[in-house]
């Protein structure tokens, strides 16, 4: 199987590995980490003028009609610059979740503010009991007359502190963990009734809890059936999750190479580190986790992009390959994370040094959609099925 790169997805990657290596220096990121907003504005009208922030989006919406390929390769890159802006909150999942809209003008709107980088989003879902579940909501939003009320509280919302617009998950009908029932709506982010507040989260990055009280929403702004937003949900997450073990990879593959280096300049005994086997065995061991996950990626990237029509086999197929996947980013993070902290000795643990913090992003990815145990609990009931 043919696993190079199409000449456009090339000179993408090499377009975004030039911007991390020319500005976005680890200095440069902890002063944008460190700011009110928690990403760079400047930086992001640079992704609009690069044409980044169009490549998901379908060409009748306005965008460049990329593949899991392009969104894996744009997702690596930034792994290995630690990249904070907002590409996943507000392209993969805001956008994503928008693109299933099917109000034309509306979806047509807020796609090509994206684009052009005048909109920042953020979807709203997370609750505090939810833990993993898409389907665990309280929120509720009742219909009076053309209108829709909602209720109800967010939790750690990525970018929702930045977000112009939110997509929020709410209950219009069934019980709090049906499937069925659930709606998704367009609401302006500083709409009388919206109360947010920010939460830091461990890898730098700025959240926000949400309170929504008495928020008045048009049913025009529904996104997808009334009570059948949880497939649409599914079916963008899924996509999502492809996109952040894609910057898992990028940020184990910056791991290795930068341990690697460093035990080759360290000296103890009067030798080079990376001369002792035992620590040899422990950056193969970092290593093939990488190539593992860099392979489970593939697969999954590959099973997407496969046309199989509407063949429920492959459906199957393609979901538990993301499962799959999700469960060696965990597993592999982890064993990365900990062995670079580790060789580097007890500057690893520094906040000056930029692998704790690789460290802590492939942490927060773990968590994000379900964790390595979760998701394989997940495979599990996908297989006995």
């Amino acid at each position: 199987m043919n696993f190079n790169l199409a000449e456009e997805q090339q000179l993408l990657k090499d377009s975004i590995a030039r911007f991390v290596q020319d500005q976005y220096s680890f200095d440069a990121r902890r002063e944008i980490t460190n700011s009110q907003e928690g990403f760079s504005r400047e930086n992001w009208q640079t992704f609009a003028e690069l044409g980044w922030l169009s490549i998901p989006f379908a060409e009748q919406d306005g965008g460049y009609g990329g593949g899991a390929t392009d969104t894996m390769v744009i997702m690596e890159e930034f792994g290995r610059g630690l990249v904070v802006e907002p590409y996943v909150a507000t392209v993969l999942l805001f956008g994503g979740l928008i693109s299933h809209s099917e109000n034309g003008a509306l979806r047509q709107a807020l796609i090509e503010q994206i684009i052009a980088g005048e909109l920042q989003g953020a979807f709203a879902y997370l609750e505090r009991q939810s833990r993993f579940e898409l389907s665990d909501i309280k929120t509720t939003a009742e219909q009076q007359g053309d209108q829709f009320v909602l209720n109800g509280n967010k939790a750690l919302v990525a970018n929702g502190m930045a977000a112009d617009k939110l997509v929020v998950s709410a209950r219009t009908d069934g019980a709090q963990t049906d499937e069925a029932g659930i709606s998704l709506f367009v609401i302006d982010a500083n709409a009388e009734g919206v109360d947010k507040s920010p939460a830091r989260l461990m890898d730098g990055q700025l959240a926000a809890n949400i309170s929504l009280n008495n928020v008045a929403v048009d049913s025009a702004r529904l996104v997808g059936e009334p009570g059948g937003g949880h497939a649409v949900m599914q079916a963008v997450v899924k996509d999502v999750m492809v996109a952040i073990c894609a910057e898992a990879l990028g940020i184990m593959q910056t791991l290795n190479d930068t341990t690697v280096e460093y035990t080759k300049t360290r000296e103890q005994f009067g030798v080079p580190i990376s001369s002792f086997q035992a620590l040899q065995h422990r950056m193969v061991d970092m290593f093939m986790a990488c190539e593992q996950t860099k392979s489970l990626l593939y697969r999954a990237v590959c099973s997407i992009e496969e046309d199989a029509g509407d063949n429920p086999a492959h459906a199957a197929e393609v979901e538990k390959n993301i499962l799959a996947l999700k469960v060696m980013v965990g597993r592999a993070g982890r064993l990365i994370g900990g062995e670079a902290i580790q060789l580097h000795g007890a500057m690893g643990m520094t906040d000056e040094l930029a692998v704790g913090h690789y460290a802590k992003r492939l942490m927060m990815i773990n968590t994000a959609f379900g964790d390595a145990d979760y998701q394989q609990q997940k495979f599990a009931s996908l297989t006995n099925a």
